[in-house]
């Protein structure tokens, strides 16, 4: 069983082609990183899948009609932007066409530890405090798959960690996300899978021990690394730029 299958996606821009032949499957029970430099095709990646922008190739996703898309993925986009003045409790209850009282709203809140801020406008809140606010909209939508498009910009590290460790549960539970990110460290150590991107090509697709390699690191990022394991998994660390 598949929860995503992305077949050749091609993304072309004027003449400049943004995503080549992306080819991906992903499967219930799997955190999937999208990693790889500035430009490199994340971000293009994740909306071609939902079908927000043309593409060629085949996404299970954007061939489906709106609402069983709506029914099989959850989607968080880059932008942080709250528009208007509503409650946190309303505002993560647009999930569930405005229920409030819906189970998977609390939950939801709760996970991303903005339980309290129910009442208060959610303009208010200071951005990383929007942020969470955000996931926990896509996650009362409660479905098998969350799209994630740098989901832990903007969070301090105590809630950039909770937040993955939230990614993780939904794949022991049975569900899959897919999120782009830039802190290797947090790739390592939450994502059970690592997709590589580099000038809109797939590169490289593994464990986080097979992917994360010296050679890797340097080519597509141009970087060296120090990378350990713990008890606590794979610990990441770039050093600096390769000379």
């Amino acid at each position: 069983m598949t929860l995503l299958e992305i077949d050749a996606l091609t993304v072309r821009r004027g003449t400049q082609t943004v995503l080549e032949n992306a080819t991906l499957n992903v499967a219930p029970g799997e955190c999937v990183g999208l990693i790889g430099p500035n430009g490199a095709g994340k971000s293009t990646l994740l909306r071609a899948a939902l079908g927000l922008i043309p593409a060629t190739g085949h996404s299970s996703l954007a061939a489906l009609p709106p609402a069983a898309r709506a029914r099989a993925a959850a989607w968080l986009p880059q932008s942080r932007e709250i528009a208007w003045g509503v409650s946190v409790a309303h505002l993560v209850a647009l999930a569930q066409n405005g229920d409030e009282a819906a189970p998977q709203v609390a939950a939801a809140m709760a996970r991303m530890d903005v339980a309290r801020f129910a009442a208060r406008p959610a303009t208010a809140l200071s951005g990383g405090e929007q942020a969470r606010v955000l996931i926990a909209r896509a996650l009362a939508q409660d479905t098998p798959l969350l799209l994630a498009d740098e989901p832990t910009a903007g969070l301090d590290p105590a809630h950039q960690i909770a937040c993955m460790r939230v990614f993780e549960s939904l794949a022991v539970e049975g569900r899959a996300v897919v999120t782009s990110l830039h802190d290797l460290g947090l790739a390592a150590r939450h994502c059970s899978r690592l997709v590589v991107l580099s000038r809109g090509r797939i590169v490289a697709d593994g464990t986080p021990r097979a992917v994360l390699t010296p050679e890797l690191l340097a080519e597509v990022f141009g970087i060296r690394a120090f990378a350990l394991e713990t008890a606590d998994g794979l610990v990441v660390q770039p050093l600096g730029g390769i000379v």
